[in-house]
């Protein structure tokens, strides 16, 4: 074997510091002047002149003591070792087979053969390099502190192998003490595996307690082999580590053990991809009747970005939150091709996402009503059950729960992350719901502006740039007016005033010059729970778009100015009623008197056939050929006594 360097200078010879050599340049000059390493006719043998820039004298090995030949052989082994090439002597599978084991070894045993290796290169270089093979020999096992019978035992074991391929021979083939394994019973092994694997996570030592404290397994036992507790929990710890968590964590746990999914983000634009989850506040909130509770919030993400678009505060996650918080979304950005949803009963609610093909809540039925996404053309996917991570906004909650939940404005309000983590002044107070969205809309609006995010394509940009730059370049679809209503909470039926048509909602009253021609009927509301000031949608009872009434605030009893405006609306509206006849009145009441023609005059009337006189209460039937009777004396005193004679007329028999 050659070495990859012969030739030295006196300096490179001096910084090595070799036996039997000057630790100096001029005094290596010296040493090879006196003894004649520079004859003329051992030119190129023993010497040189340096080719490179600045010129010298290289020497050559050999000329060297025999001592520094040893080291320098040996330095030079170790700074260069020879590189493993493939090797045509050795073939296929025995070759590959070598390599594959010395792959699995530890770096401890690679680390021995690699010396070894080296000791056998520095001595295949002296005898290449015309030092006898015993002197080679004495010298390396000198300079590795080795006997020299070790040397020799390694040669061996590459006798006939290609250089390339020592390092796998010479590794070392000792299997240590795991090749010694103790006898244990097949059944006392299993009824210790069954013990110590279940998700109830036993210990080591309790399990083997067990398997000798059972009185049941007193009998058996007897017949059982059971090495010690450290070498039982040695091969418990031996058992695969996706069995030993699937069976003493669970499905979910070995789930956690494959690498989850990374998506890339860069090939969307904003807008193009929303999410939405509902997430329950740390603190306690004091709402305007009394009650005391931990709001929930929804809240829809832009996931190219990372932005929380819009967010809504509520007592618990219904329906109606997730339709009023879309409805921000549209009416501040536009109508998102696609979202992402939790597999929630909000979210799935038909009113939501009826009609979409990967809803699978709820019996489904052909005359279900057709869902607000469903209408807006929006396509909906579901995640899996209790899988955080393919929603990104559980990030952003995970941040709002640790900086917002506790802001200095809720201190004594907040109650912990779990009920083990709960903070010395829990329950103290309890912030009013005013402060608290205050606080919430503050902490969503520097989470989304903070600068220096890193995570997706931020760069070092907020959530906000990273947004107003796509959403500048990206085809977005804008939500019309009659779109925008549709998000906005619907309510029962209502009838309107009997006497002006104004309509009643929250103790705020709503009218419009439309809704005179409902009066007393009943119409369809749609309003924000949360801006009810700003005016309520009507729809009539058949589904029909009416108007928009806006709120009638109340005024102070002895407001004057308040008075006169009602009173300056109040003439308008009638000045308004009057220009309305007039543009549809085309005649007038004279102009219709000309029309009318006289009554033609009534039929004369018949004498009657039959004439009945009552007389008290008697009464006689005459024909009229009849002659009456003349009364006595005492009848018409009768009658004009009590002055009740009454004649009746009856003509064909009837009264």
């Amino acid at each position: 074997m050659r070495l990859v360097q012969e030739w030295f200078t006196a300096a490179e010879l001096a910084c090595r510091t070799l036996p039997d050599l000057p630790a100096s340049p001029r005094g290596i000059a010296f040493k090879a002047e006196r003894e004649a390493w520079t004859k003329p006719e051992q030119r190129g043998t023993w010497w040189r002149e340096r080719t490179g820039r600045g010129g010298g004298i290289e020497y050559h090995l050999s000329v060297l003591p025999q001592a520094a030949q040893v080291k320098l052989c040996i330095d030079l082994t170790l700074e260069k070792p020879t590189a493993v090439a493939p090797a045509h002597a050795l073939n296929g599978a025995d070759r590959s087979d070598r390599w594959q084991w010395f792959d699995r070894q530890t770096d401890k045993k690679k680390s021995v053969a690699s010396t070894r290796l080296a000791a056998l290169q520095a001595v295949r270089s002296l005898t290449d390099a015309g030092v006898a093979k015993t002197v080679a020999m004495r010298q390396v096992a000198e300079h590795n502190k080795v006997a020299q019978s070790s040397l020799y035992e390694w040669e061996k074991l590459v006798h006939r192998v290609p250089v390339a391929d020592w390092l796998p021979y010479l590794s070392p083939r000792h299997a240590g003490s795991a090749g010694a394994r103790v006898e244990f019973c097949d059944e006392a092994w299993e009824a210790l595996k069954a013990d110590w694997l279940r998700q109830s996570e036993p210990s080591v030592a309790d399990c083997y307690r067990r398997l000798f404290a059972d009185r049941e397994l007193q009998t058996p036992l007897h017949g059982w082999t059971v090495p010690s507790l450290k070498t039982c929990e040695r091969r418990l710890m031996a058992i695969p580590e996706t069995v030993r968590v699937l069976r003493r964590k669970g499905a979910d746990a070995v789930a956690t053990l494959y690498p989850p999914q990374r998506r890339d983000r860069s090939d969307l634009h904003a807008m193009q991809v929303l999410n939405a989850d509902f997430h329950t506040w740390d603190v306690r909130v004091l709402y305007p009747d009394g009650t005391i509770t931990r709001p929930v919030m929804a809240a829809f993400q832009d996931i190219q970005s990372g932005k929380v678009l819009a967010w809504r505060v509520d007592f618990s996650p219904t329906r109606d939150g997730v339709r009023l918080c879309f409805g921000e979304v549209m009416e501040r950005y536009g109508i998102p091709p696609e979202i992402i949803f939790d597999n929630g009963r909000e979210f799935a609610a038909k009113e939501i996402t009826g009609g979409q093909k990967t809803r699978h809540r709820f019996k489904i039925k052909d005359e279900d009503p057709v869902g607000l996404m469903t209408q807006l053309g929006v396509n909906v996917r579901f995640t899996n059950v209790y899988h955080g991570q393919a929603k990104p906004i559980e990030r952003a909650f995970r941040d709002m729960a640790g900086s917002i939940a506790k802001d200095p404005r809720f201190e004594g309000a907040y109650v912990g992350n779990s009920p083990v983590n709960k903070p010395g002044n829990y329950g103290e107070k309890a912030v009013p719901l005013a402060l608290f969205v205050q606080v919430i809309n503050e902490g969503i609006a520097e989470h989304n502006g903070r600068l220096g995010r890193t995570g997706g394509i931020c760069d070092g940009r907020s959530f906000d740039q990273v947004f107003a730059e796509s959403y500048a370049v990206s085809t977005i679809r804008k939500a019309t007016a009659e779109q925008r209503r549709l998000c906005l909470l619907a309510t029962e039926s209502i009838k309107t005033a009997r006497i002006n048509g104004s309509i009643e909602i929250l103790g705020n009253r709503f009218w419009h010059e439309d809704l005179v021609e409902t009066r007393g009927a009943r119409v369809t509301v749609r309003f924000d729970p949360m801006n009810v000031q700003a005016g309520v949608h009507v729809y009539r009872a058949d589904g029909a778009y009416l108007c928009e009434a806006p709120c009638i605030a109340d005024s102070g009893f002895m407001n004057r100015d308040d008075a006169r405006e009602t009173g300056r609306k109040s003439k308008a509206f009638v000045r308004a009623a009057k220009a309305l006849d007039a543009a549809t009145s085309k005649m007038s009441l004279k102009q219709r008197l000309k029309f009318l023609q006289p009554l033609p005059d009534a039929p004369p009337l018949s004498e009657p056939k039959v004439v009945q006189l009552v007389w008290g209460n008697t009464a006689r039937q005459l024909a009229p050929e009849t002659e009456l009777e003349e009364q006595s004396p005492a009848e018409a005193a009768y009658v004009a006594a009590t002055s009740r004679a009454r004649l009746r007329v009856v003509t064909n028999g009837d009264d």
